[in-house]
This record gives structure tokens, C-alpha cells and sequence, in this order.
């Protein structure tokens, strides 16, 4: 039977389960609204690298080793890594790999990236091909700063809109036949959408109609509405790309109160001056790692849809004048 649901949804058949988690967070988001909930805080958000790419290469690194030691497991009891980054040719993810000696599936999908990893991972798993994987992703403010805008000694003053790049990592394991744990039930692989948007600085306005048609396409794929789940929480459109995703599901005649949500949009409070948000390949996958992974075995929530969310931008496009292609991927993940 085709595991293949409607036109972009694919059912996970087998039990893979997200058995545990691992957290590292600069010290920006170790003030935000998650900051009891990470595994480690980092005071300084260099932690004594030379560089921001080698601190982000570092953090990389570390929790893929972190979510490893809580399960007293090492590299050789893991079947492949999957992960990515926001940096030319994915090094943070890379170069941390080289260092475990394990098969290595680099992925980009920018800030969609975790989703993108849960989806691949989960698929060839539930192929019988694989039984235990590990998925990492991470960013940095530093080194998006330098690669994506300016340099941060500038002091370039950011855009009402703009968002503020996550320093930090996540990293999961996933297992199958693991007992009670949260399980990948269905993954829905999004299509490049672009509204025309070109403005580096509104990421959000970019990526919301890539998000709500991916949440569309998987509501119709699985013959589901908003309220089957208990949270449908996109990756980082920021507070004005989630009120822009809210306003798309309205039109179409939705029900979003108290179901809709953004990790960008969460991640730091009100007293934080971070612009519309989170952002960056870390915000989804410290959310979830941190958070949400917390609150399903808390038996708080039982069923959420996941949909990380990417700007496929670079700096050359945009001095380019291109436009800002955007792309969103949803994981369906229960207990």
C-alpha cells in the first residue's frame, strides 16, 4: 500500500520515536521565554572560539555529543546524522560531522532545514533501512550577521520587521520502537512558493504563504482540519509573519485561535529588543528540543503539526534584485 497521502504527504507507518532531546543556547535566548527549559546556556556566545564560525561549529558538535551521553550512547551506536546550517556550503554541520566518524547526510533548506531533517530522517527509517539517527541543526547571529548583512561592527540599525538570528543548536534522536515517546506520524514536503517579496529585512512576509501552503496541503492530504491538532507552530516567520499566516487560513475559512503559533515568534519575551522575532536554522529545533518535546511527555500536548519554515535567499540574490523564494516543510508529530 502507497504510504503516500493526496499530493505532498507521505505516513510514517513505523513507530519513530523522538526518544530525547539536547539544547545549547547563546546568552541572548538563555534570557527568553524558554530559558528554563535548555540544556545548556552559554554566557558568552564566542565560547572561547576565535571566530563566530568556529563557536557555531562548536555548538554544532556539542549536541549531537549532548543528546548521545543522555542516552549513554556513542557515535559508533548511530546509523547516520542528518543536519545542516545556514552557512556557505553547511560547515557548521560538516565540519562538526568529521569529528564523529558516522554517515552524514548534509541538508539545506535554510531556516526549514530541522523540519527537512525530521522529514529525510523519518522516511528512510520507516524504509527499515536505518534504526537510530541523529538530527542537528544550528545558527548563529554572528556568523548570519556577517554572511547574510553587514558586519556587526557597522552597527547597522535593523527594520521594523526584521528578525533577530538565533544563537544555538538542537539536536534529537530518533529511534524506532521505542516505547512511549512523541512519533513522526506523517511528514508533508513543501513546494518552493514566492510572492514577489525582496526585502531581506521581512522574512516573514516571504515565508508565511510558503507556510500556509504547506499547512493547507497537509490539512487536505490527510482529510484534517486546524482543530485535530492541539498546536500547529511554524519555525521562525517572526510576530507579523505569523499574523500574516493567521490572516491566509482566515480567508480561506480556518480556525486559527489558540491553534496557531511561531517559534521565531516565542522564543524571546516582550522585554527582549529582538525586532518580530526569532529567526535562523536553530530557532525551530531549540523550540522544539527545548519546549515542545518537554510539554508532549508532559502530556500537555498530544498532537502538533511542526512546519519549520526557509528563506531561500543568499546575499548575492539579493543584491541581485531577486526575489525571495520560501519554502516550509510540516512534521505531524504525536502521543
Amino acid at each position: 500500500m502507497s504510504k503516500k497521502r493526496g499530493s505532498q504527504t507521505y505516513v510514517i507507518d513505523s513507530d519513530i520515536c523522538i526518544k530525547n532531546t539536547y539544547t545549547i543556547v547563546g546568552p541572548e535566548e538563555a534570557q527568553g521565554s524558554f530559558k528554563d527549559y535548555y540544556d545548556y546556556l552559554l554566557e558568552d556566545d564566542l565560547w572561547e572560539c576565535k571566530s563566530y564560525e568556529k563557536a557555531e561549529i562548536k555548538l554544532h558538535k556539542e549536541v549531537i555529543d549532548g543528546v548521545l551521553k543522555k542516552e549513554y550512547l556513542t557515535h559508533n551506536n548511530i546509523d547516520c546524522i542528518f543536519g545542516g546550517d545556514l552557512l556557505n556550503q553547511i560547515i557548521s554541520s560538516s565540519f562538526s560531522a568529521r569529528e564523529f566518524e558516522v554517515p552524514f547526510l548534509g541538508l539545506y533548506g535554510a531556516c526549514s532545514t530541522f523540519g527537512e531533517s525530521l522529514a529525510v530522517a523519518s522516511m528512510i527509517m520507516d524504509g527499515d533501512n536505518m534504526q537510530r539517527t541523529v538530527c542537528a541543526t544550528s545558527s548563529h547571529f554572528g556568523t548570519a550577521e556577517r554572511q547574510y548583512r553587514f558586519p556587526l561592527e557597522l552597527g547597522t540599525q535593523p527594520t521594523p520587521t526584521s528578525q533577530w538570528t538565533i544563537t544555538g543548536a538542537g539536536a534529537v534522536l530518533l529511534e524506532k520502537n521505542s516505547g512511549n515517546f512523541p512519533k513522526i506520524k506523517s511528514v508533508t514536503i513543501g513546494k518552493v512558493v514566492d510572492y514577489g517579496i525582496i526585502d531581506a529585512a521581512n522574512m516573514g512576509a516571504a515565508m508565511a504563504p510558503a507556510a500556509y501552503d504547506t499547512i493547507s496541503t497537509h490539512l487536505k492530504d490527510m482529510n484534517r482540519t486546524p482543530d485535530y491538532y492541539d498546536l500547529i507552530i511554524t519555525g521562525d516567520l517572526g510576530k507579523y509573519g505569523l499574523d500574516l499566516l493567521k490572516h491566509f487560513a482566515e480567508v480561506d475559512g480556518l480556525v486559527t485561535d489558540n491553534i496557531f503559533d511561531d517559534c521565531g515568534a516565542r522564543v524571546y519575551t516582550s522585554k527582549q529588543n529582538c525586532g518580530q522575532g526569532g529567526s535562523g536554522a536553530g530557532c525551530s529545533a531549540i523550540v522544539y528540543s527545548a519546549y515542545l518535546h518537554k510539554e508532549l511527555l508532559a502530556g500537555k500536548l498530544h498532537k502538533i503539526l511542526l512546519v519549520p519554515t526557509g528563506a531561500l535567499l543568499s546575499r548575492l540574490s539579493t543584491m541581485q534584485g531577486e526575489s525571495i523564494p520560501s519554502i516550509a516543510h510540516a512534521i505531524d508529530i504525536e502521543i
